[in-house]
């Protein structure tokens, strides 16, 4: 298993949007998130800075070809349609990410 944190802004009218879709995230969705193995995700916001950390774990043994496979959905990339336009990528995230990744300094059990 490999623990997963990433963190992008949130635009600051689309905060209540952000939270009522994800008061109720489409079942499809939730469903593709499971089928590529991943388990334990949590969304968290910081405000006034607008802030979204995720947290995820990872089980499975290709996080690239997960990645992808849930990326060729339908159903998530309609999700992704309407959640990304809310959201405000780090302009110091690496090429090719939305979200930006974050190395895990700690953890303990």
């Amino acid at each position: 298993m490999q623990r997963m944190g990433n963190v992008i802004g949130l635009q600051p009218d689309a905060i209540a949007e952000y939270k009522r879709l994800h008061a109720d995230v489409w079942p499809g969705v939730l469903a593709k998130i499971a089928d590529c193995n991943i388990r334990n995700y949590s969304i968290y916001l910081k405000e006034p800075e607008n802030l979204l950390f995720a947290y995820f774990e990872y089980h499975g043994t290709d996080f690239a070809a997960d990645s992808a496979k849930m990326a060729a959905d339908p159903t998530t990339q309609e999700w992704w349609s309407v959640c990304m336009p809310l959201q405000k990528p780090l302009d110091t995230r690496r090429e090719g990410e939305w979200w930006a990744g974050m190395e895990e300094v700690f953890h303990v059990d």
